[in-house]
């Protein structure tokens, strides 16, 4: 047996006696009593310790709690190694197996693996909370293929979501494991990355030398799959030799019952009909966390023979419902490889949705019986299923029997379901036959790892040819509370020939049996009637195309421009570049000022040794707090009854308001908030009260007893249009004038008038709110460690909600597990409410948010409307804009009037508009409270003005580039505000940006791909980017720093600056190496705490690094200045223990009066040009190039620099496209977790990503003339926005639609596919509005 010294694998196997687990840590440790409920993340993290494997959602969603699962197979002889989900795992599922974690893989004590130097080195991690389940992704598939095809890495890394990098550095990282010829290995103009011309890109100017690459592949450790641990011995004989009993595990509250032969597992569905069998628990499992599901006995069947069979026939292929849908997939792979193609039709089609369906961990743990019986109305593989004529083994104790898998199954109906007693052993999966085909279609919100929307399995038979329908099936899901066959319409078509009158009769026939209420839950009922139909005219041209092959005389071929209809969307293999300026040569080698150093906390994140809030040790005699929030969006409460959850085991207290009388509120920029709110809620997630309790599991159990009576009241305003019908607002308008609007009005050639509404955003940080805080004991003191970009603001709330001075409170941030503007206010108030139970109690008290509270609760970024009338000449220069911009605020002020005040100031984007008149309103509603996100007001005012632009353009026939480009400041100038600009690096960002991307060579290629093809359109479009950066008052822009310099000549630096991805620290480290003239090894950072540096400002607007690091360059000046005299004397001697305090800061101000200000230090220029092509039947978009240039002045770190620039663009793209919030008229939130809420995945990356760096031109008083750069990005995302606008355009155009275009933000498939009108678009039917109550609101 391996022995804990010489590595840190970990292995569970779960055997007798009945009632205990053995589990092989590298020692024998006997679990008595193991509880079924457990699931082995809080198992890993709270028993063991192992905190690497991380909570991220909790169902499955965004992979940060991967582990590697490996099992023995006694009969094949063969090592199963795959990826789970170990939010999902029982514990009690996990007999025999080994299971390896991030620390199993490596770690800094012993070795670390080549996978995880890799991330690292390739600069793939930020917050670096993703990222242990990012390792063990890759870690399992390089178990299983140590040289994988880009494919595979892209499919490994499907269920994992990353919020900060943007996914190229992880997709970089990878690939050097990959056999690659350094081509990019896509053509997506027809031109290859190596060949000269399209996609070719230019150097800058002669002089600026500059730097393709980020890291050095030589330095890696070689990955030696020799060197990888072994499969347990000991789990191999206990496999082979050990006697097969059914295992039971007897919980509190459920019984966990492990069959091990068919027999067995009969028996157990006999006495427990009732009880569900589950495999991967990737079904029962979220229905219980999330859906309050409970079920006394589980039946979990392990390691039967019987369901794991794969049988060939000669009719067709038939598999055993216990085998994984990751097994499946290889299996039919495999099968489509050896047979015919015309036997294989259902498999082809299976194998494409498999493809898609989840991620990759998911597809290991799910089984194809699990899936087949759990019948959502969303599966994927039931339609095809039900459309191949598949059948189901059945088995009960009366013997076999078999069932057509058809739609009476589908819907449950008695006659044709499994009986009480009966199990699925395996299902049967015919061969197609000659002149039969079957197709799979689905659209969902993204690419991968996404349910879908409308998903189908369609398949017609003509017999022995000629074209009639012999037999035709169609399937959906999505369209029904399960999936609907459409059974009469595809009677009624059989007989008739394949041609366009039988498919005008199909559709009609269709759209009458498959229909759809408006108020259908899930919403996007027209879109979905639309794909209802466009999915089969897609059919319909495959099956042609396929005709005319097989018999080109009797079929008329396709329109040459409808056969790229039927090519799926999916992003190829993924490349990109990053070019940014060497060093200057005569600059010192142990300079790091300039260098793309590592991030100093990547080796630890990579091996899961960075520790987080809820990483930290449970203290002794700690509790837990757990929040129970209003259901309602505007009422009275009546009455809370806490009777029966304060009588629950181990609940120690419930907090109220009247606890907090006289401290339950605080205010942080002006308007006081209330703490609790027990008497008139006015939001959905409001809080009510805060349960503590012994344990999270009683606590969180406790808070569902809380009896809460509510009165509705009147009047409940949700939307921005509600809002301003009802004078809603916080506080009066906010305006900017410039010139004389209304003059200029009367002289323009035109004048436009539009308004465009954009979408909310969740902040979807990996690691959830997590605080604890912990009485010290005496003098009232406490210690608060909280994942918070506020300290001071944590130390003033949780001071005043005790009563008790700042000083006893002292508040610790080592690292934030991203945050992006969302761990602020929320925060505070959180951590005042968990302090407040700790000091009343003298015990530690800890609350971490599941995902699905965090985003109900902490609101996100603002929706906005933007109304605007521009007026302008026919040559497109705008002379008169006028705008009115309304955020939606939520029910509290939070931080929206700064929110509106930053959009007005940054409305003009990159454009000098001569006469302007800018005004906002913070719109006061009864949603959660919105507040800052990255790019804080600008992503919004800036879409605005763009979608203004692009409008003008298209009003004066000129392409919106010109029109653009036409009306950007130029040269020294001044803003609205009268603060002097000078745009000659906005000029050369986007000279640059048209150069590097090829634009006018690419928007030639685009044009006549858009000719040519009907069905699929491209679209190019380049936007300019002018981010002024700076927080608007001087006391915002203040920052301070500590640094101790010890005898040993070790060097110590604190600062105000919160470490949550940016690479902050890693910084202040080159800055301090810089300055004191000393190697980085030996500057030590230790994180942000109250008690060494006082007073320091939130952590955000961009200004992070520049704040702290002149406070810690002048800091260690200060020191070098009084060691001078020292030093000269005595060159040679030994350093003494000095420190210095010194702070920084910008000056900055704002007139709202007179309009007039400086409210920003500087200005970062720069320029993005995006390429995307739409599919004008599904709304699908793909993502095939990005080409950003910034000017960043110069860079500290070129590595972190583009780390931001990236993941920011990425965050944007989101916004703009695929991040879209649904809020039910009732005003409760729907998308509460990463199923619902689709933030961009690795397939959504464009599929080329080229990011370039001004070479610096100017020197300013910046630190080292370098620029912020954290948001400036996001809202070049929207380049992606307005080439899809640009795509849909030219779809519009060549069906003769020239009126005017409105897209709201989000550009979601919806919008894409209902923009592009045809034919289908106007076949379905309408619902009037008003006539029902719909399933979500745009708010």
């Amino acid at each position: 047996m391996v022995t804990l010294e010489n590595i840190t694998h970990h292995d569970i196997s779960i055997c007798r006696p009945l009632d205990a687990a053995v589990l092989l840590l590298c020692c024998q440790v006997i679990e008595k009593n193991v509880d079924p409920e457990t699931m082995l993340l809080p198992y890993l993290r709270k028993k063991l310790q192992l905190t690497g494997t991380k909570y991220g959602c909790g169902g499955g969603g965004c992979g940060a709690c991967t582990v590697m699962i490996s099992r023995y197979n006694p009969i094949t002889k063969r090592i199963r190694h795959y990826p789970a989900n170990a939010c999902l795992l029982p514990i009690c599922s996990l007999h025999g197996a080994a299971v390896t974690t991030v620390e199993g893989v490596g770690s800094t004590k012993a070795r670390i693996h080549p996978v995880q130097e890799r991330i690292a080195k390739c600069h793939g991690t930020q917050c670096g909370f993703c990222t242990p389940g990012m390792v063990m992704s890759i870690y399992t598939l390089l178990r299983n293929h140590p040289e994988p095809t880009l494919d595979q890495l892209t499919d490994a890394l499907g269920g994992n979501l990353c919020r900060c990098t943007g996914y190229r550095p992880i997709i970089d990282a990878c690939k050097t494991f990959c056999k690659t010829s350094g081509c990019c290995q896509s053509k997506e103009n027809g031109v290859c990355c190596l060949d000269q011309g399209i996609n070719e890109l230019p150097e800058f100017e002669e002089g600026n030398k500059t730097s393709p690459k980020l890291f050095s592949e030589e330095e890696f450790l070689p990955l030696d799959p020799t060197q990888e641990l072994i499969f347990p011995p000991e789990l191999m004989i206990m496999a082979e030799k050990q006697p097969q009993r059914t295992r039971v595990f007897v919980g509190d509250r459920m019984t966990w019952i492990s069959p091990v032969t068919l027999k067995e597992l009969l028996e157990a569905k006999v006495k427990y009909p009732q009880a569900p069998i589950v495999m991967g628990n990737t079904s029962v499992g979220p229905e219980v966390k999330f859906k309050g599901a409970f079920h006394p006995v589980i039946i979990s069947p392990d390691c039967i023979e019987e369901l794991s069979v794969v049988n060939h026939a000669d009719d067709g292929l038939t598999l055993g419902a216990g085998l994984s849908l990751a097994q499946v997939k290889e299996i039919l792979a495999e099968v489509i490889q050896k047979l015919p193609e015309e036997k294989t039709q259902t498999y082809h089609a299976l194998l494409k949705h498999l493809g898609t369906l989840a991620g990759c961990q998911i597809r290991n743990m799910a089984s194809l019986g699990g899936h087949i019986v759990s019948r959502h109305l969303d599966s994927d593989l039931n339609p095809l299923l039900a459309v191949g004529n598949c059948t189901l083994n059945l088995l009960s104790k009366e013997g076999e029997r078999q069932i057509p898998l058809n739609e009476q199954f589908l819907t449950k109906c008695p006659s044709a379901d499994l009986k009480p007693g009966e199990i699925l052993v395996s299902v049967n999966i015919p061969y197609s036959r000659k002149w039969e085909f079957v197709s799979a279609f689905r659209q969902a919100q993204r690419q991968q790892n996404a349910l879908a929307i409308v998903n189908s399995g369609m398949r017609v038979f003509f017999g022995a040819g000629g074209g009639i329908i012999r037999e035709l099936s169609i399937a959906y899901g999505g369209v029904g509370p399960t999936t609907i066959c459409a059974k009469n319409s595809c009677q009624k078509l059989i007989g008739r020939p394949w041609n366009e009158e039988m498919l005008d009769a199909a559709c009609r026939l269709i759209l009458d049996e498959v229909s759809l209420p408006g108020w259908a839950p899930g919403g996007k009922v027209e879109f979905k009637r639309t794909l209802v139909i466009s999915f089969f005219f897609k059919f319909y041209l495959k099956v042609s195309q396929i005709l005319k092959t097989m018999d080109p005389v009797r079929y008329p071929g396709l329109a040459d421009k409808y056969e790229s209809a039927l090519e799926d969307l999916h992003s190829r293999n993924h490349w990109g570049t990053s070019k940014y300026q060497d060093v200057d040569p005569k600059q010192l080698p142990q300079d790091p000022i300039g260098r793309p150093i590592m991030h100093l906390s990547g080796i630890k994140h990579t091996t899961g040794e960075a520790i987080y809030c809820d990483d930290m040790p449970v203290l002794d005699g700690e509790l837990f707090l757990a929040f129970v929030t209003s259901s309602r969006a505007h009422a009275e409460i009546v009455s809370i009854d806490l009777s029966e959850a304060l009588s629950l085991p181990g609940v120690v207290d419930i907090v109220t308001e009247e606890d907090l009388r006289g401290v339950n509120s605080f205010g942080l920029l002006g308007e006081p908030e209330k703490l609790l709110e027990t008497q008139e809620v006015f939001c959905v997630g409001q809080l009510v009260c805060a349960v503590v309790a012994d344990s999270e599991v009683q606590a969180k159990r406790a808070a569902k007893r809380v009896k809460i009576v509510y009165q509705d009241l009147e009047p409940v305003i949700l939307t921005i249009e509600e809002a301003i019908r009802h004078h809603s607002f916080f506080h009066g308008e906010r305006k900017l004038e410039y010139g004389n609007v209304d003059e200029a009005f009367k002289v323009v050639d035109q004048i436009l008038e539009g308004e465009i509404h954009m979408g909310g955003q969740e902040h979807f940080y990996m690691e959830t709110q997590s605080m604890l805080a912990v009485p010290k004991g005496e003098d009232q003191e406490m210690d608060v460690y909280v994942s918070s970009q506020f300290p001071k603001y944590i130390q003033d709330i949780v001071a005043a909600t005790l009563k008790v001075p700042a000083n006893k409170i002292m508040c610790h941030v080592k690292r934030v597990g991203g945050a992006f503007g969302g761990k602020v206010t929320k925060t505070g108030i959180m951590a005042a409410i968990t302090a407040f139970a700790a000091n009343k109690h003298g015990r530690p008290v800890r609350c971490i948010l599941e995902r699905g509270e965090d985003m109900l609760i902490t609101g996100g970024r603002h929706p906005y409307l933007g109304k605007y009338k521009a007026g302008f000449m026919n040559d497109g220069r705008i002379l008169a804009l006028d705008v009115e911009h309304y955020c939606n605020g939520g029910a509290t002020l939070d931080e929206s009037l700064f929110v509106i005040e930053i959009g007005l100031l940054k409305v003009d984007n990159a454009y000098k508009f001569p006469n302007l008149r800018f005004r906002g309103w913070a719109c006061r509603t009864n949603l959660p409270s919105n507040t800052a996100l990255r790019g804080f007001g600008f992503p919004q005012s800036g879409l605005i003005t763009e979608n203004c632009i692009t409008e003008v353009a298209a009003k004066c026939g000129l392409s919106p580039e010109k029109v653009r480009m036409m009306n950007m400041y130029k040269e020294i100038d001044q803003t609205p505000y009268k603060q002097e600009i000078d745009a000659t690096n906005l000029t050369q960002c986007w000279k640059e940006c048209m150069a590097t991307s090829s634009y006018s060579l690419r928007k030639v290629a685009v044009e006549k791909f858009n000719s040519e093809n009907y069905w699929k359109k491209k679209g190019l479009a380049m936007v300019p980017l002018k981010f002024p950066v700076g927080v608007l008052s001087t006391a915002a822009a203040q920052a301070a720093a500590l640094v101790h310099i010890y005898l040993d000549g070790s060097v110590l630096v604190t600062h105000g600056g919160i470490e949550m991805g940016q690479g902050v620290h890693t910084k202040m480290i080159q800055v301090a190496s810089r300055e004191l003239r000393m190697p980085m090894s030996n500057v030590h950072l230790r994180g942000t705490s109250t008690e060494t540096v006082p007073n320091a400002n939130v952590s955000g607007g961009s200004v992070v690094a520049d704040l702290n690091g002149l406070a810690v360059k002048d800091a260690c000046q200060t020191l070098l200045k009084r060691l001078e005299p020292i030093i000269s004397k005595n060159p040679k001697g030994t350093w003494k223990d000095w420190n210095s305090v010194s702070s920084r800061g910008y000056e900055s101000h704002m007139n709202w009066e007179t309009g007039e200000g400086h409210p920003f230090e500087y200005f970062v220029f720069g320029a993005a040009c995006s390429e995307v092509e739409i599919d004008c039947l599904t709304g699908a978009h793909k993502n095939i190039r990005t080409d950003i240039v910034m000017d960043i002045g110069h860079s500290i770190n070129p590595a972190l620099d583009v780390g931001q620039i990236e993941g920011a663009f990425i965050q944007g793209m989101g916004l703009y496209t695929i991040e879209e919030l649904k809020y039910s008229p009732q005003g409760v939130l729907y998308t509460r977790g990463p199923d619902q809420y689709k933030i961009p995945a690795v397939s959504d990356v464009p599929t080329e990503l080229h990011v370039s760096f001004l070479p610096p031109s100017q020197n300013s008083n910046t630190l080292y003339s370098s620029k912020g750069l954290g948001e400036p990005g996001v809202f070049l995302g929207c380049s992606v926005f307005f080439a899809i606008h640009d795509a849909v355009r030219a779809a519009r155009q060549e069906r003769g639609l020239l009126g005017p275009l409105k897209l709201d933000s989000p550009l979601t498939p919806e919008k894409i596919r209902m923009a592009c009108e045809d034919k289908f678009t106007k076949m379905i039917p309408r619902d009037e509005p008003g006539s029902y109550v719909p399933w979500n609101i745009p708010v």
